[in-house]
C-alpha cells in the first residue's frame, strides 16, 4: 500500500486487510489477503494511464502473465472505479463488472465508503455486502 501513495494527489484512504477464500481458482489454490484503498488521482491522470501504472506495479513485485485462470499471484490490482467514469473495452470495464459479486472486494470496500453508490449500481456497498449469498469465507486481520 506503501506504493500506491505515489499514485495518489492526496493521502490513501486504507482498508484493514482482509484473508479470504480463493474464488473461481485453481484447485489447491492459497487463501488470499485483500484490501481496498481510495485513491485521489494525479492532475491529467485517466482510468487508462491509472491502470498502466497498477500493471506496472504489480510487474514490479513479480507478476507474469497469467497461464491459468484467477491462479494466485503475488499482487493483483483492480481498478473498481474511476469516479463517475464508465468504460467497457478490452483493456478496461469501469467499474469493475464483479466487485458486487466478491466478499472479498465488498467488506474491504464497504469499511471505508460504505456509503459509495458506484456508476450503474443502485445500492451502496454496504447494501451489496449485506444482500451477498456466496459460500467465501472473509475475515478481517488484526491491525
Amino acid at each position: 500500500m506503501d506504493r500506491l501513495e505515489s499514485l495518489s494527489a492526496t493521502p490513501l484512504h486504507r482498508s484493514s486487510l482482509w484473508r479470504s477464500t480463493p474464488v473461481d481458482c485453481p484447485p489447491g489454490s492459497p487463501l488470499f489477503v485483500n484490501a481496498v484503498v481510495g485513491v485521489r488521482p494525479l492532475a491529467g491522470e485517466t482510468p487508462e494511464t491509472l491502470l498502466a501504472r497498477l500493471q506496472a506495479l504489480e510487474r514490479e513485485f513479480g507478476r507474469q502473465p497469467k497461464t491459468v485462470l484467477n491462479e494466485p499471484r503475488p499482487l493483483d490490482l483492480d481498478l473498481l472505479a474511476f469516479g463517475s467514469e464508465v468504460r467497457a473495452s478490452p483493456e478496461l470495464t469501469l467499474p469493475h463488472p464483479r466487485t458486487h459479486l466478491r466478499r472479498f472486494v465488498l467488506a474491504p470496500l464497504a469499511e471505508i465508503a460504505a456509503d459509495i453508490v458506484l456508476p450503474g449500481w443502485s445500492a451502496t456497498a454496504a447494501g451489496l455486502l449485506g444482500a451477498l449469498r456466496t459460500e467465501e469465507s472473509v475475515h478481517r486481520l488484526p491491525d
